[in-house]
């Protein structure tokens, strides 16, 4: 499944997908009120939602379903509590006061998800979710890049940056949902890139075959645009209360 092609390059993972600024923490943490009791999140991966989350400084509980991710985040975070679970199957032993996520939401049910995420939480549980859209800064690459993509059928799913957001609005499960921006600009050469791409959910569910077919494309469009990709990285954090059944 999506959730588990990732743990055969975690280390590569792990060094090639940017993080995320420290002022997220800060919003995350105003958000909030303070320090939770608990953060709890789902689809941890290598950690790269952990560290930001972890400057809560809460106690962090990481779900994550991939045993090859868990044991890279275990060593990464000795001090986290790492459940090697789904998010489906993960059962907490109590109510949450804040359930978290880094580029995970697309991965889950999307008839599920928000209700799956309402019954973990406590009655006023935080939900925080990390989204973020590679874009293109320069339209030339853009168009060059799109078309090597498109030589393999590669999937091209434009949800927009703020989907998320309009996901938990529309469920009705949430109050005072908002979203707050983080965008910046990313610059790789070519090879890095390609590594980068290699970590991408539709990539690595193909063969291995139309793998080295769809790099080969991808190198050839960048190094004929520059041979750096210049990537607009659109971060967003959304954040939702819990809303008691009942009410609103």
């Amino acid at each position: 499944m999506a959730t588990t092609v990732f743990g055969e390059v975690a280390a590569q993972y792990d060094d090639v997908r940017p993080g995320y600024p420290a002022e997220m923490a800060d919003a995350l943490a105003g958000y909030i009120g303070g320090t939770p009791e608990l953060i709890a999140e789902i689809g941890a991966g290598t950690g790269k939602g952990t560290e930001l989350f972890s400057r809560l400084g809460a106690p962090m509980l990481c779900v994550e379903p991939d045993p090859r991710m868990a044991e890279h985040l275990r060593a990464k975070f000795p001090r986290a509590e790492v459940v090697s679970s789904d998010f489906e199957g993960w059962a907490p032993s109590r109510p949450l006061p804040v359930l978290a996520g880094t580029l995970i939401w697309h991965l889950l049910d999307p008839a599920a998800r928000c209700v799956r995420a309402h019954g973990l939480l406590d009655e006023d549980g935080v939900l925080a979710l990390i989204g973020r859209k590679h874009s293109f800064a320069d339209e030339e690459q853009r168009v060059a890049v799109d078309a090597a993509f498109a030589t393999e059928h590669y999937p091209v799913v434009d949800r927009g940056a703020e989907w998320i957001v309009a996901d938990l609005r529309d469920s009705g499960l949430f109050d005072d949902v908002r979203v707050l921006r983080f965008d910046s600009d990313l610059a790789l050469p070519t090879e890095a890139y390609l590594r980068m791409v290699q970590t991408f959910s539709p990539f690595r569910l193909r063969e291995p075959a139309a793998q080295e077919r769809l790099l080969g494309a991808i190198r050839d469009a960048v190094e004929a645009t520059g041979g750096v990709m210049r990537m607009r990285l659109e971060t967003t954090l959304n954040l939702g209360r819990r809303l008691s059944l009942g009410q609103g």
